[in-house]
């Protein structure tokens, strides 16, 4: 049986990863973990209760699956490296030397970490990456991505992700975020990228690639939340007793082949 704690229990995501642990009969759910002063501390959360400091209940945990915010998150990363427990999460919007902090404790744990755990994002990204191969660099590039008005990062780390595909597709190697004002014709190398943040969207994202009378657009669409929540059981299934290292999503997926 895999023990089990979420951080960030009582948020969007993390109440959706939590009810779809309750429900397996390989994982227990241990408890979870949430900020002082929330309406969810010291109720019950299967086999164990919400709690304001995980030092308290990593013991009981064999993996931690995080759903704070950057800040939040490497410190529940350090304290888990510390206790030598397996770590997961899908925090986004780490600057590079918060990265840095992700790659040193991967040193010690295993950790899987990815902007979006959806299946279909994960293939999206490997359709992106052909299409800017086989379109070439003559077809420019434009992502738009579109989130509920809460986010708290822009642009999303999917669309960061899609931006990488596209560039390991295509050679392109310029970004802008936005437009405005006389920004002149568009650069063939330059991967435009627009964040949209409106109502309760859960995720979208559209790449779009234009050439000389045509344009080919590839899109996901979460209409849910349980598409993540997935994948992160598959994480959680998959980081048990692996070795120390930073895995992506793409490993789970290739493992669970």
């Amino acid at each position: 049986m895999t023990r089990v704690v979420v951080t960030g229990c009582g948020g969007r995501m993390g109440s959706e990863v939590c009810r779809v642990l309750a429900g397996q009969t390989d994982i227990e759910l241990a408890g979870g973990i949430e900020a002082p002063g929330h309406s969810l501390l010291g109720s019950v959360l299967g086999k164990g209760k919400v709690g304001p400091d995980l030092a308290l209940l990593i013991p009981q945990a064999d993996v931690v699956v995080d759903f704070s915010n950057p800040a939040v998150m490497l410190a529940n990363l350090e304290a888990a490296a510390g206790a030598g427990k397996a770590f997961v999460s899908g925090v986004t919007g780490l600057l590079e030397n918060q990265m840095k902090v992700v790659c040193q404790c991967a040193e010690k744990i295993p950790v899987v970490h990815a902007p979006n755990f959806s299946v279909g994002v994960s293939v999206l990204c490997r359709l992106v990456a052909e299409a800017a191969r086989l379109l070439g660099p003559e077809y420019d590039t434009e992502i738009v991505e579109t989130h509920h008005r809460l986010k708290r990062d822009a642009p999303s780390g999917t669309a960061l992700r899609l931006v990488q595909a596209v560039k390991r597709g295509s050679g392109h190697h310029k970004t802008v975020h936005g437009r405005e004002g006389l920004t002149g014709p568009k650069p063939l190398d330059e991967i435009g990228v627009s964040s949209i943040r409106t109502g309760d969207v859960v995720g979208d994202h559209t790449v779009i690639f234009g050439g000389p009378g045509e344009r080919l657009e590839l899109t996901h669409r979460a209409t849910s939340r349980m598409a993540f929540a997935a994948g992160v059981l598959a994480a959680v299934r998959f980081v048990v007793g692996r070795r120390p290292g930073l895995y992506s999503l793409d490993d789970v997926l290739a493992q669970s082949d």
